[in-house]
């Protein structure tokens, strides 16, 4: 019986200053022991049985290990540490295997922990390489049960056990600790090998571990099976898909099997999803629950395949095709100009770090319409290319400066997903005037009829907010409850909630203060209908008191403009009309009057729907107002929609102007001052909309936005 990759085995024990048997490994401790012998498959000879102390940066033993082994701190302070030691062992086994005329080897291991969950990972930490034999070794346990099929389950097999099995009469007490389990193995792989082996077992499918992690795309076509699959959260933002892989090294990845989580922002959340070659490694990574990646701990929990293809699975032939090129480091460079073109992104990386194949090995985010995003992707073939680039994180590219990070296959195929999910414009549902419910007010004087709820999870919706209130729900006033989304039109974790009367707040927010919904705790806050509304505007209510909205600012307030005519302006006559409502504070130009009619708020046709990506729209819900971002129309144009019978018709080309890219802070004052020179005279201004105060806090809202 021969093995066909090499003709001896190294039989090699070993055991940690921790758990000991099948929680080795598991708790991070260092290993302290490792014994071994050689074996000749063809003479069935053996070489000197070794046996050499480990010292561990701590010396501190568990009970188990004192118990078991009967090592102290005493006689590990003068051992040498680890490095030394392997380098001792591949000296003395070279030096056994000359004497039994023999040239190559592969280890032989009880299980797999040994191997994957101790060495490679204390090797890494330690950040010294283990040497190639490290890298392919035999499972006892596997080899055991494919010669003796009846024998207990690979699982549930111990050195013991298999002892046992074959017959084999050993006295664990009258041999040291780890002794005793070379030499017990040794003479089970003889018996293996004897004549008396049910099946042929041969020595001839080792174990693998890989030396480094594949990169690669994945399809959303392809199959995932949910139990190769973790979720690590607790990640440093930083982190790469190689500080992943490193974390689990010694465990088998699959190729492109990294996918770093994006928050709402597009930015790391801290969490990635790892896909394992087989269940098998996957339940050894579960093992790996609270390690350290540095001084933070990673929990590992189970996850799904729907999961990682949901994050790391792509439909785009463009982006197969970049992600084609295997073994390159993915660069993300963010914050580019709309302008940036290739050249100037080459030029910008420079001859110290070449792109590979050049401008092939770029890759430009976009929106469905092809409008830039000012995200881009670049391959380099080496790590030394992707350093350099590394270096000018933050340098200036036109006007701009550049950010520049580590990326993955899985993260560019995530950011593509979610740039290229993204809507042109905003969809409205087409109003039907009967089943649109009558309009409803939101308060906004002094009285502390209602309730602020702050830190929902951003997966709440309303009916999970009814759940929350539970009985109270029927003191909430009709459409009473409204949602609060940040500037990417995300849920804030805050909601606003109208109730029928001060005293029913006031219980409210006595009975649900600091009640968990799903896995968070939410505060909940009794105010007035005036601060609700202030937020609602994109003002502030904290401890620090009450910041009213940027468009409450007299600074801030720009000149009104002359109404547009009714001729220059069609409002759709199928539209919905309603009568304004106190939502926002009526208009603060001069020329309002308090005489003055009231204006009236529609839904734009699907065809005269404004090109604005700022207006946030929430389906309506029971207890959630139909309202949407208004622009207002005076009544003249509500004569004239009355009227109108034919194709809705924005106002004439020209009269309004789209700005795109705007800083998030930017407000009236800097956007007119950014058109100095370039105002129309009085008489012109017929193709534009007249805003109100309402209309201007929706262009204007530098903070929050309204989910009504």
């Amino acid at each position: 019986m021969t093995a066909s990759h090499s003709d001896s085995l190294v039989v090699l024990f070993g055991a940690t200053a921790g758990a000991y048997g099948a929680k080795l490994g598991s708790d991070e401790r260092e290993l302290i022991l490792l014994v071994w012998q050689v074996v000749d498959l063809h003479s069935k000879k053996v070489g000197t049985l070794h046996k050499s102390l480990v010292k561990a940066d701590s010396l501190e033993l568990s009970d188990q290990c004192r118990e078991v082994s009967g090592l102290t701190p005493e006689g590990l302070s003068k051992a040498e540490p680890l490095d030394r030691v392997l380098q001792q062992l591949s000296q003395l086994v070279s030096s056994d295997l000359k004497l039994l005329g023999r040239s190559s080897y592969t280890l032989c291991t009880d299980g797999q922990l040994l191997i994957r969950q101790v060495l490679h990972p204390e090797a890494s930490k330690k950040n010294f390489l283990l040497s190639d034999c490290f890298y392919s070794f035999y499972d006892l346990r596997k080899e055991f049960h494919t010669c003796y099929p009846n024998s207990a389950s690979v699982k549930d097999q111990t050195i013991k056990s298999m002892a046992e099995y074959i017959g084999l009469e050993t006295d664990e007490t009258e041999e040291d600790f780890g002794v005793w389990q070379v030499k017990t193995m040794v003479a089970i792989i003889f018996s293996m090998l004897s004549e008396t082996c049910i099946t042929d077992c041969r020595f001839t499918d080792p174990e693998t571990v890989k030396y480094k992690y594949e990169t690669g795309p994945c399809s959303k076509s392809e199959a995932v099976d949910s139990e190769t699959v973790i979720r690590a959260r607790g990640l440093p933002w930083q982190s790469s898909d190689q500080d992943i892989a490193r974390f689990f090294k010694g465990l088998n990845i699959a190729k492109g099997g990294v996918a770093l989580c994006l928050n709402a922002q597009g930015r790391r959340n801290g969490e990635a999803l790892v896909r394992f070659v087989n269940p098998e490694q996957r339940d050894l990574a579960l093992e790996r629950h609270k390690h350290h990646m540095g001084s933070r701990y990673i929990e590992v929990y189970k996850a799904t395949g729907e999961e990682f293809l949901k994050i790391a699975g792509g439909t785009s032939n463009e982006v197969a095709q970049f992600l084609s090129k295997e073994n390159q480091v993915i660069i993300r460079m963010r914050g580019l100009p709309f302008t940036a073109t290739l050249e100037d992104v080459l030029g910008f990386l420079g001859p110290e770090c070449p792109v590979t194949g050049g401008k092939e090995g770029l890759l430009f985010v976009k929106y469905p319409d092809g409008r830039p995003t000012g995200d881009a992707f670049v391959l380099f073939s080496c790590e030394e290319y992707a350093q350099n680039a590394l270096k000018k994180h933050k340098e200036i590219l036109g006007k701009r400066y550049i950010e520049l990070f580590r990326s993955t296959a899985a993260e560019v195929q995530q950011v593509l997903n979610r740039y290229l999910s993204t809507p042109l414009i905003p969809t409205l549902p087409t109003p039907i005037i009967p089943v649109i419910p009558p309009p409803y007010t939101i308060a906004a004087g002094s009285i502390r009829d209602c309730v602020r709820l702050r830190g929902l999870p951003y997966t709440a919706g309303i009916d999970d907010i009814l759940e929350f209130m539970g009985d109270a729900t029927a003191d909430i006033k009709p459409h009473g409850v409204h949602m609060v989304l940040n500037q990417q039109g995300r849920p804030s974790g805050d909601a606003f909630i109208q109730m029928k009367s001060s005293d029913r707040a006031f219980l409210v927010a006595q009975k649900c203060h600091k009640k968990m919904m799903k896995d968070r705790y939410v505060e909940v806050f009794q105010c007035s209908g005036e601060e609700m509304n202030f937020v609602l505007m994109g003002g502030t209510l904290n401890r620090s008191g009450l910041s009213p909205p940027p468009c409450k600012l007299p600074c801030l307030s720009p000149p009104a403009y002359a109404a547009f005519q009714t001729a220059a302006a069609v409002i759709p006559a199928e539209a919905a009309l309603y009568q304004p409502q106190a939502l926002l504070s009526t208009t603060r130009t001069p020329q309002a009057s308090a005489a003055a009619p009231p204006t009236v708020t529609y839904y734009p046709a699907q065809a005269a729907q404004l090109y604005m990506n700022y207006t946030a729209y929430y389906p309506s819900p029971p207890v959630s107002p139909t309202t949407v971002g208004y622009i207002t129309a005076p009544p003249a144009a509500v004569a004239a929609a009355a009227s109108a019978t034919h194709t809705p018709m924005l106002p004439q080309p020209g009269a309004l102007v789209r700005m795109q890219g705007l800083p998030y802070n930017t407000g009236m004052k800097e956007i007119l001052s950014f058109f100095q020179g370039y105002q129309y005279a009085p008489d012109d201004y017929n193709g534009l909309i007249q805003l109100n105060d309402q209309a201007r806090s929706v262009l204007q809202a530098p903070k929050e936005w309204v989910c009504l």
